[in-house]
């Protein structure tokens, strides 16, 4: 867990000092060449400054170890984090939004931004690229949502920046300030967009689901090999931080010892972990064969079954 703490305090110490390099820059640039798209992309940098200090934050809490009153440990503060991380970038995204608008409409005259805008975005796409990269390696290495919803979120600025620079050069090509404004409030509705994406995956973490069959099938696969270990069900998967805890039935013969029936679920338990290594805990109850009750939660092998190939 420390090895892991400490890869996700350095990717969030990269991002913080690259953000905050680019957000005074392009708000600097923004405000002095008059670009409102520039200023706006420069406000998205701003939320990513306070993303990764939330980030750092939830990595010292994730780190605790579990207590009486999170038996479970503090894992999920990354889940949380993400949520909150959702939750800036929704409200820089309607700000950005609302003021784009307003000069989109505004009596006054628009003034043409100056071509400095143009090299500060050229900076903060070749910034972006490198930020996102490093969010998602260190990501996929310390197996962590939250740094890998940063990583959505950076390689989401990459586009921004891109659109900002097309459309700068499109300003001036085409001699229209107003164009400025106009992609400002698509800019703007790009980070909305990214907002609620990044909410929706960190909600279903948080509901406890999961919209990836893939660990349900090695979970299977793994009970498998187990013959004693019959009819699975009621398997459920719960993902904390970049740990799985494991709760399912199995059926033995109703005439086998206790002790017996004990052994069949620690080699069970011992088949999980061994086939998945992100498994900290393996929670078996054990039923008599032929067992009959309301399976109200839980999923059976078939229930992993892709939707397209059900049926064949």
């Amino acid at each position: 867990m420390d090895k892991r703490t400490g890869i996700i305090k350095k990717a969030s110490w990269i991002a913080l000092g690259g953000n905050a390099f680019l957000a005074v820059a392009k708000v600097g640039v923004g405000v002095v060449a008059g670009s409102l798209a520039v200023l706006s992309d420069g406000i998205d940098s701003a939320t990513d400054v306070l993303i990764s200090i939330m980030t750092l934050i939830a990595a010292r809490v994730s780190a605790k170890p579990g207590d009486r009153q999170h038996p479970y440990g503090h894992a999920r503060a990354e889940t949380i984090a993400t949520t909150i991380i959702s939750f800036i970038i929704l409200i820089a995204g309607v700000q950005v939004l609302i003021s784009a608008v307003t000069a989109i409409f505004s009596k006054e005259p628009s003034a043409m931004p100056s071509m400095i805008s143009i090299w500060v975005s050229v900076i903060s796409i070749i910034g972006k690229l490198a930020l996102a990269w490093s969010q998602f390696h260190y990501g996929k290495v310390a197996d962590s949502s939250m740094l890998i919803a940063n990583g959505k979120n950076m390689r989401g600025d990459v586009v921004t920046s891109v659109g900002v620079l097309v459309g700068l050069v499109i300003t001036y090509i085409t001699k229209i300030p107003v164009m400025d404004k106009i992609l400002a409030a698509l800019v703007a509705i790009w980070i909305i967009k990214n907002a609620i994406s990044i909410f929706m995956e960190a909600n279903t973490e948080l509901m406890d689901g999961s919209s990836d069959p893939g660990p349900y099938q090695l979970l299977f696969k793994a009970i498998r090999e187990v013959p004693e270990a019959g009819n699975p069900h009621r398997v459920r998967l719960r993902k904390i931080g970049s740990m799985l805890m494991v709760d399912l039935d199995i059926e033995v013969d109703s005439a086998m010892k206790v002790k017996d029936a004990h052994t069949i679920a620690l080699r069970v338990e011992e088949a999980i972990k061994k086939d998945m290594p992100e498994v900290y805990d393996v929670i078996v109850h054990i039923e008599p064969r032929g067992n009959v009750e309301d399976e109200r939660y839980g999923l059976t092998p078939e229930d992993t079954v892709p939707q397209d190939t059900e049926g064949e």
